[in-house]
C-alpha cells in the first residue's frame, strides 16, 4: 500500500553526525519524499520527518505548526523524548506510515511577542548571572513576586525538559495546562504551579529593567520590563507510530530508567 502523504519532507541537521546519511536512507525507501536542510525548510509538504535530536524536532515543529503539518522525529541525539524513532527502526516506521498505522497528537504551544515555543518560554532578568525579582500576574491579577534566577513557563510536552531539571512535575501531554516553575528561588516555600491553558500569564521585572526571554532554548530575545504569554492558536502536530495510549509512560520508563531494580 502506498503511503497517504503525497509530499514528504525529510529534514536533516548538518550539525548532527550521520543525520544527512540517515535522511538519504529514509529517502531511498519512501516514495514522494525530498530531502531538505533544517536551515531551508519548505512549506509544500504534508509530513515532515525531522532527523536529529529533540532540538531539531523543536525547530521543525515550531515552523510547521502554522501549517498543521505532522512531524515525525528520528532520534540521532541523546535522550529523544520527542524524536521517537531510532535509526534501526526506520523500516518499521516506513511500513507503518505506508499502512496508516499511526495517530496524530495535538500538542499545546506557547506564544509571546509573535514567537512560539513547544517546550517552554524561559524569562530571566536583564543580567542573567544575577537573581531577579519577577512579578507574576495571572489574568492581570498579581499572584506573587519571585526572587529567583528566572521563571520557566512550560507546556506539558516541555515538562520532561528544562522544567523537570528545575523541579517541576511531569505532566501528561494530553492535559490542557501550563506549568510555572521558578529557577533556583530564594525562598523555600516557593513551589511550581499548574494553571489552565486558557489563562494569560504576565511577567514583569520588579526593578522595571529589561527581560531576557528564551523560546525552547533556541531563540533568545531581550524585551522591556514586561512580557505576556498565552496559548498559541496553533498546536504542534506530532505523528505517533505506536498507537498504544500508554506510550508516553513507556518513554518515561525508558528515558528516566524507572522500574529498574537497584544494583547490588
Amino acid at each position: 500500500m502506498e503511503n497517504c502523504f503525497e509530499n514528504i519532507g525529510i529534514i536533516f541537521n548538518s550539525e548532527i553526525e550521520n543525520s544527512k546519511k540517515t535522511a538519504e536512507i529514509f529517502h531511498s525507501k519512501l516514495m514522494n519524499s525530498k530531502i531538505y536542510s533544517i536551515n531551508e525548510l519548505q512549506n509544500d509538504i504534508d509530513l515532515a520527518v525531522a532527523i536529529g535530536g529533540d532540538g531539531s524536532f523543536l525547530k521543525v515543529a515550531r515552523y510547521y505548526s502554522k501549517y498543521s503539518t505532522p512531524i515525525l522525529g528520528i532520534n540521532m541525539g541523546r535522550l529523544g523524548y520527542l524524536a521517537q524513532v531510532k535509526p534501526d527502526e526506520i523500516d518499521e516506521a516506513i511500513n507503518k506510515i505506508k499502512n496508516s498505522q499511526f495517530e496524530i497528537e495535538n500538542r499545546l504551544m506557547l506564544t509571546a511577542i509573535n514567537k512560539t515555543a513547544l517546550n517552554d518560554i524561559v524569562v530571566k532578568g536583564e543580567h542573567c548571572a544575577r537573581t531577579a525579582t519577577l512579578d507574576l500576574y495571572i489574568n492581570d491579577k498579581l499572584l506573587c513576586s519571585y526572587v529567583s534566577d528566572g521563571l520557566i513557563i512550560s507546556t506539558p510536552t516541555g515538562s520532561t525538559a528544562y522544567s523537570l531539571s528545575a523541579g517541576g512535575p511531569i505532566v501528561s501531554p494530553e492535559l490542557n495546562c501550563f506549568l510555572i516553575i521558578p529557577i533556583c528561588p530564594h525562598t523555600l516555600n516557593t513551589r511550581p504551579i499548574v494553571i489552565p491553558s486558557d489563562e494569560k500569564i504576565t511577567i514583569k521585572n520588579h526593578e522595571n529593567s529589561k527581560l531576557n526571554v528564551s523560546f525552547d532554548g533556541q531563540v533568545d530575545i531581550v524585551v522591556n520590563s514586561e512580557i505576556e504569554i498565552q496559548r498559541n492558536e496553533n498546536n504542534a502536530q506530532i505523528l505517533i507510530l505506536n498507537q498504544q495510549k500508554d506510550k508516553f509512560y513507556d518513554i518515561l520508563k525508558e528515558k528516566l530508567h524507572w522500574s529498574l531494580s537497584p544494583k547490588k
